[in-house]
């Protein structure tokens, strides 16, 4: 005897979404139709326009951003409304009138005459539509959600945040000859959430990197195994890659047709030697792009709770390099100055800037490690700020800063056995 299963009732199924086929169209030089004169129409129009196509539009009304795109004379437009013949040698439609009856009728039109169209009035009548785009030099990403524009748009805009945060890959693995260029990147003080956004792109992007021992250093172990890294790094007194050598590497790297990141830390152009690696490349022909950085002029003392200017305490700071003997410097104790790479000759700079009206006794900060994992501030005056460093063991990367604004500081006021701090709270990344 056989027994068969019980039926078991079920309910409706939902129907399976159409699975679609993405295809990129050249547009450039192909009649385009578009039906309606709002807001959507121009956005549309735009973008077609963009890519060379032969834009005609059709709508008894203009919105002002179509009646803009108009007056450039690259649209045609039919001032009046649609009509079948209007499809007459276009390559694609788009209708975007707000009103059902007129789109589905151009809709329709276009399915008989085998014209791809996309209804922006109803996304699940229609065969074709627009995905959500975003474009990076010659990378064009688009997301289809299957009809619903704004998770397509939110998708959209979270992977174009990753894009320019170097969080995925945009890296040429096959570069045209000749396209090589350097990109000089301040990468800031230290931390690589301090990165600028298009820093840690072109970082993400380059074939070689030539990287100095400060800035966000941490990167570069994120970067893709092919990617050629020549460190350059200099400590005080100790340049085992001369700054000639590090030109020529600049230059022989994008004439080879590289992209080459030179990542310096804090800035650039602000005590870097930036300049002069710019100047080079220019003068042999290379194309140079400089990002400017976070500056550890400002953001190393801003660590340790010091901003370099405070109403009614400075209203003005000098950034100086303090590797080399100090010049007298105007301004008294109101004003603040900041010494880079100042800890080798601070003896000599503390006397020299505690004549004047500064004294003695104006207050001064080291912090020394702004933003790493050894970060330490020592606070005393132009009078006992050297022996403080010398007893305490006060290394470079440290920046010094002269002033009132010190005071502000809350350890100013921390008695001097405790004033070895830990790292300020870490920069998302």
């Amino acid at each position: 005897m056989t027994h068969s299963a019980n039926p078991v009732a079920a309910g409706p199924v939902a129907p399976r979404p159409v699975a679609l086929y993405p295809l990129g169209l050249r547009l450039s030089g192909r009649t385009v139709l578009v039906v309606g004169g709002g807001a959507v129409a121009a956005r549309r129009a735009s973008g077609l326009v963009a890519v060379g196509a032969l834009v005609t539009v059709v709508a008894p009304e203009a919105c002002p951003d179509l009646r803009a795109l108009l007056a450039t004379g690259v649209v045609t437009w039919r001032n009046r409304g649609y009509r079948t013949g209007d499809l007459a040698g276009a390559w694609l439609a788009h209708t975007a009138t707000g009103v059902t009856e007129v789109d589905t009728q151009v809709a329709a039109d276009a399915e008989a005459a085998r014209i791809w169209c996309v209804n922006a009035g109803d996304h699940t009548a229609s065969d074709a539509w627009v995905p959500a785009v975003t474009r990076r030099d010659d990378v064009t990403v688009t997301v289809s959600t299957g009809g619903d524009p704004r998770r397509a748009m939110a998708l959209r805009d979270a992977i174009a945040t990753s894009l320019d945060a170097g969080e995925l890959p945009l890296r040429h693995h096959r570069r045209p000859a000749g396209a090589g260029a350097v990109h000089l990147v301040g990468g800031g003080p230290g931390d690589p959430g301090l990165i600028t956004v298009l820093g840690r792109r072109l970082l993400a992007e380059a074939d070689v990197v030539i990287a100095d021992r400060l800035g966000p250093r941490s990167l570069l172990g994120e970067l893709d195994p092919e990617v050629l890294v020549i460190d350059v790094g200099k400590l005080p007194g100790h340049h085992p890659v001369p700054q000639d050598e590090i030109n020529a590497l600049l230059v022989e790297h994008a004439r080879a047709g590289r992209r080459v990141v030179r990542l310096k830390g804090g800035d650039p152009y602000v005590l870097g030697r930036g300049g002069e690696e710019a100047a080079y490349c220019r003068s042999h022909g290379v194309t140079v792009e400089v990002v400017p950085g976070v500056t550890s002029a400002i953001s190393v003392p801003a660590a340790a709770g010091i901003p370099v200017t405070h109403r009614g305490v400075a209203a003005g700071f000098t950034v100086v390099t303090g590797h080399e003997q100090l010049r007298a410097l105007p301004g008294g104790r109101d004003h603040t100055v900041i010494l880079l790479m100042g800890i080798s000759a601070l003896s000599g700079s503390a006397a020299v800037l505690a004549t004047g009206t500064r004294g003695e006794g104006c207050p001064v900060a080291i912090i020394e490690d702004g933003y790493g994992p050894g970060q330490r501030v020592t606070i005393g005056t132009l009078a006992t700020i050297a022996a403080l460093a010398e007893s305490r063991g006060v290394a470079s990367p440290a920046v010094v800063v002269v002033g009132d604004v010190v005071t502000l500081s809350p350890h100013a006021h921390t008695p001097r056995r405790q004033l070895v701090t830990t790292a300020p709270r870490k920069a998302h990344s």
